[in-house]
């Protein structure tokens, strides 16, 4: 097996066939746009791959609802925050 599923038979004759329609000058020419177009395409998928890793590892990094509503409050938040007023007072302030 060859490149792509294409045998060196194969590879071969597309060779010959394409020197024999561009002609040598051309075909060099070819070779070099094709190279370039076929590392741009390649740096292009590399460059997305990355991007979508990046992102899905960002997206796994962040907690989510279910897991920060399931997560205690800080004992300084509970003390200081507006959650404390809303209980009301303390046995201790009820009895002293």
């Amino acid at each position: 097996m060859g490149f792509l599923g294409i045998g060196s038979w194969e590879i071969l004759l597309i060779i010959v066939l394409a020197l024999i329609v561009l002609g040598p000058a051309k075909l060099t020419d070819f070779a070099k746009t094709l190279g370039k177009t076929v590392r741009a395409i390649r740096k292009a998928s590399t460059d997305l791959t990355s991007a979508v890793n990046r992102e899905l590892d960002s997206i796994q990094e962040e907690p989510t609802k279910e897991e920060k509503q399931s997560q205690p409050p800080s004992p300084d938040a509970s003390e200081q925050g507006p959650e404390a007023e809303k209980t009301g007072p303390t046995d201790r302030e009820r009895h002293p």
